[in-house]
């Protein structure tokens, strides 16, 4: 409320308004406002009180955003249907039978059932685009290093990307401006120009990956991403591209992710905040501290990391799966010679029901069209192009690195048209 209150005396002095002058933001409760609790989704952090704000938090601040409140999220952002938060497991506003995906989840849900105007969210695998395909928003992942990300609670620091949620691409695009820029706090961020477009879709070509459109992909998903990719052939080109390398993107993600989560995650000990456990000795301390406090999935993920980057191991996957990595990238990169953008679906399925997917790999499958953009620091975009039995759809919107307004301008021209 003070917040708010401080607006309306900038409007009653007669100054010039910034763009999010009174805006209401929700925020993933991954990243830091100050003196608000920030808990990650876990136990281990529950009564942990933010001492700073982000950077991003500032952004908005400076732009006389309204941060509203906190989103719940799966624990450390390990997971794609919120359902692995260790507080309450977040429902889709289109079926409350059905998950809103993650680990965004709490705030796709609070855009699209109008608790908030925009939303920010982390995006490492698809943790933004996913959940806002399943819950019929726009979700943006910027480049990697676009935005700072000085203030939000690391999991894969080299995947890690904040970005908005948002009723619409130009909303998203109003966040998304706010929020870029120079940090010397995040020694990954770059201060950079970007180029601002304003193409006519008549003059761009489109790629369409068939790896994108094989086994796995729900058929009536692939009818309607296919008819929104249409309308806009109707209006640009469109070329068949193939990123063969892109099938790897998933197990090298879930290689790279867990070591770089088990690096990160090595800090929650106990000691310096925290949640603590009573033991004997120091070695029963850690183990009770982090075994107690943190989830199942998080546990899982640590092991994998922990073993991924363990003597012997090393090469056999890590260091594999960065080469891999590089081919993924140079896949793109080949790509964007031919092709100005990229049309995909953004996830396989329409949103599924709570509790339906208890195997880890069939819900890591969720993100097998996202996690190849922060493998190669690409923009991606996810925007709502039809239903099925009720349940949306996301079309994602892939761009070259540091082409971040080619997305979001473009998008907006697909935006009309599907």
């Amino acid at each position: 409320m003070s917040q708010a209150k401080q607006v309306d005396e900038w409007g009653q002095q007669g100054r010039d308004l910034p763009s999010l002058a009174g805006v209401p933001v929700a925020v993933k409760d991954n990243m830091l406002v100050e003196g608000v609790k920030c808990t990650a989704g876990s136990k281990i952090l529950e009564d942990y009180e933010a001492p700073y704000d982000a950077t991003v938090i500032e952004f908005l601040r400076s732009e006389g955003a309204v941060i509203l409140g906190k989103t719940n999220m799966d624990e450390f952002a390990m997971g794609s249907s919120t359902e692995n938060s260790a507080f309450q497991t977040t429902k889709n506003p289109h079926d409350l039978e059905r998950v809103p995906g993650g680990s965004s989840g709490g705030s796709a849900a609070a855009v699209a059932s109008d608790m908030s105007v925009v939303a920010l969210g982390s995006d490492t695998g698809g943790s933004v685009r996913q959940p806002a395909s399943f819950c019929g928003t726009v979700g943006f992942k910027p480049t990697y290093g676009a935005v700072s990300r000085y203030g939000l609670i690391a999991m894969a620091s080299s995947l890690d990307q904040i970005g908005p949620f948002a009723k619409n691409v130009n909303d998203a695009k109003i966040v998304f401006e706010a929020i870029k820029g120079g940090d010397r706090f995040d020694s990954t961020n770059v201060d950079k120009e970007f180029t601002k477009r304003n193409e006519d879709l008549k003059d761009l070509t489109f790629g369409v990956p068939e790896e994108f459109f094989s086994e796995g992909l729900d058929q009536e998903v692939e009818e309607e991403a296919k008819k929104a990719i249409d309308k806009v052939g109707q209006e640009a080109n469109l070329k068949k591209i193939s990123l063969p390398h892109s099938e790897y993107a998933l197990p090298v993600y879930y290689i790279i992710m867990p070591a770089e989560v088990s690096a990160n995650l090595a800090r929650y000990d106990g000691i310096k905040y925290g949640a603590t456990e009573e033991a004997d000795n120091l070695l029963e301390f850690y183990s009770k501290t982090r075994g107690q406090n943190f989830g199942k999935e998080v546990r899982r993920r640590l092991m994998l990391g922990t073993y991924t980057l363990s003597s012997g191991y090393y090469d056999a996957y890590y260091k594999r799966a960065q080469k891999v990595r590089t081919l993924i990238k140079k896949d793109y990169q080949e790509a964007f010679k031919d092709v100005d953008l990229i049309l995909t679906p953004t996830s396989p399925t329409p949103a599924f029901e709570v509790g339906a997917k208890s195997d880890p790999l069939s819900m890591y499958l969720s993100d097998i069209y996202t996690a190849s953009l922060n493998l190669a620091g690409l923009p991606g975009l996810s925007m709502p192009c039809n239903k099925v039995d009720g349940l949306p759809v996301g079309l994602q919107v892939i761009g070259d690195v540091f082409e971040d307004y080619q997305v979001l301008d473009v998008a907006q021209k697909i935006e009309r048209i599907i």
